[in-house]
């Protein structure tokens, strides 16, 4: 044999040199070692110790935080190893709430499905957990100590990838948790209600906060209007746990799944996208004639405006005035039905079925509420949904396809990509190009406004003026882009920031999917782009003739709001 080799359970494994830890060799092997603690896309902790395996002398290491090297003979299934293995199970689910059957994360709990896979069937040591009450201040996430194994995942996650710093070990030995600074709830902390701590949480320690027997009382409610509206990065991902790929436009399926469950309207949030595009590319427009102020940063993300109210609050002038498509259309409906609930005595219930956790908090800023109630009324996560069809029963597969209800189920293909990082900035765009081409709109399309890169940046001309335009998905990025901005290093005319990696396709409230699944979905929605009957907001003949009819004072009163006022 040529180049260089180790041996893996007695078989000959090829090094190509990109492998990273032992864990990934192994795992080519087609051997699937347990572990806690280990996401390639965060660094290394190697806390769990899960991963242990034995070499031909007797030693043993941490599979993810050892390299690998040419001659290694490496066992990963001895005695000692299955030994060591159920030891650590067994001393997890001593300190470890056993409510396993109602706990929220049951059957999707990795402690759970390893305890089952090593065949724990019982725990010789006394249960030492105590039974704290759980913290459900913030309405995006709780956080639940009884059921947390320490494995440092949501740390990492919150301080690596976001670099938000919300949550981290606090205290020494048996006595250390996951917490916010100085004990304090969540509400009260630096959290901006992302939820990738949730994404990446292995058991239910931390979890989404979950409203659906909410949703199902406001369903079954006679006196209640239901009006659902579907985000764009919901379709493409919510047919994942029915054995739909990754990627597959759904929402003709989940219309009928929807009314089946008792909605009375369902509606399309890519109707809101379009109002939002068409508003936030005239007050581009504006800010480029009055000349500023720069950057103007977008506002569709929740997570991003909470980022910059709690650090850098001197840049909310800079964030567009527009509402997000979810509170646009929610204005928008809330408006159209208020004559009609008064006149048939039933109340328009809004629920938005969303891939983002910090729509939540959105949905009950104070901003988004008008005579004591919010504009939506519930969100629901793309999770949060599927458990919904499941307990209905439904076979997703089988529905037969239902469109979105008019006039609000209709959106251009500029709606579509809002749910991937760069839509918007695309989006309006095409709006503000004089040309207006099919070619022209396909040279905007593969710019960098398109693309996987943490900071994109895109020169353009539009009306004789060059512009430069910023996009940003991670929050730690978005720190740098503004760091830069501040030291004279850079400036934007428009940046676009998304706080989880891929945009909305990567949100906390989707089916948990490495990189590769988020760009699954994010090709399923320039596949819907590149198949809309039309690829720009102002082409939508029911939102252009919505907002003639309102005109500029009623859509300023509606479609916008200024935050830190």
């Amino acid at each position: 044999m040529t180049g260089k080799f180790m041996t893996i359970d007695n078989i000959p494994i090829e090094l190509t040199g990109e492998e990273k830890n032992l864990l990934e060799v192994i795992r080519r092997t087609g051997i699937e070692l347990p572990t806690f603690c280990y996401y390639s896309e965060l660094s290394v902790y190697g806390a769990c110790r899960m991963c242990m395996v034995e070499d031909d002398r007797g030693n043993i290491h941490a599979a993810c935080s050892t390299p690998p090297k040419a001659g290694m003979t490496i066992y990963t299934n001895t005695s000692r190893l299955r030994k060591y293995r159920r030891n650590i199970l067994e001393l997890l689910l001593a300190n470890h709430c056993r409510d396993c059957t109602t706990c929220e994360k049951s059957s999707d709990c990795k402690l759970q499905q390893l305890a089952q896979r090593f065949h724990i069937t019982g725990v010789r040591f006394p249960n030492a957990q105590t039974k704290p009450d759980p913290d459900c201040s913030s309405p995006c996430i709780s956080i639940d100590h009884s059921k947390c194994i320490l494995c440092g995942d949501c740390v990492r996650m919150c301080n690596e990838v976001q670099h938000v710093g919300a949550i981290d070990f606090a205290y020494r030995g048996a006595n250390m948790v996951v917490s916010p600074a100085f004990g304090r709830p969540m509400a009260e902390s630096g959290c901006v209600g992302c939820g990738q701590c949730a994404a990446v949480c292995t058991t239910g320690a931390i979890t989404v906060n979950d409203q659906i027997g909410t949703a199902w009382r406001a369903l079954h409610d006679p006196q209640k209007r239901v009006v659902v509206q579907i985000a764009p990065a919901v379709r493409v991902a919510l047919g994942e746990d029915f054995g739909i790929p990754a990627g597959v436009n759904i929402i003709d399926k989940l219309v009928p799944a929807l009314k089946i469950m008792g909605a009375d309207e369902v509606y399309d949030t890519n109707f809101g996208a379009d109002m939002t595009t068409i508003s936030e590319a005239e007050e581009f427009l504006q800010r480029l004639k009055a000349g500023g102020p720069f950057p103007m940063f977008t506002s569709c993300c929740p997570a991003w405006v909470k980022y910059l109210e709690l650090n850098d609050p001197k840049y909310l002038r800079n964030i567009s005035t527009c509402k997000s498509p979810m509170e646009m259309f929610a204005a928008v409906i809330r408006d159209k039905y208020a004559a009609k609930d008064a006149a048939d005595g039933r109340t328009t219930y809004q629920i938005a079925i969303m891939p983002c956790t910090a729509k939540k908090m959105e949905a009950a800023r104070p901003e988004f509420c008008h005579d004591g109630r919010p504009d939506v009324d519930l969100v629901l996560t793309t999770r949060e949904l599927t458990d919904m069809i499941r307990e209905a029963g439904i076979q997703l597969n089988e529905m037969e396809l239902e469109s979105p209800d008019l006039p609000f189920g209709l959106g251009s293909g500029a709606a579509a990509i809002y749910g991937v990082t760069g839509g918007v900035a695309e989006a309006v765009v095409r709006y503000c190009v004089p040309d207006k081409s099919k070619n022209a709109l396909r040279a905007v399309s593969v710019t960098d406004l398109r693309g996987d890169g943490a900071i994109r940046e895109v020169s353009l001309t539009i009306g004789g003026q060059e512009l430069h335009i910023a996009i940003v998905n991670g929050l730690i990025h978005a720190k740098e882009l503004i760091a830069d901005i501040e030291a004279g290093k850079r400036f934007y005319h428009l940046v676009e920031v998304m706080t989880c990696q891929g945009g909305c396709v990567g949100g906390a409230g989707q089916p948990y999917g490495l990189t590769a699944v988020k760009r699954k979905r994010k090709q399923g929605l320039y596949d819907t782009d590149a198949s809309a009957l039309f690829k720009r907001a102002e082409k939508n003949p029911i939102v252009t003739t919505l907002l003639d009819k309102y005109g500029e004072a009623r859509c300023h009163e509606l479609l916008h709001v200024h935050y830190g006022e």
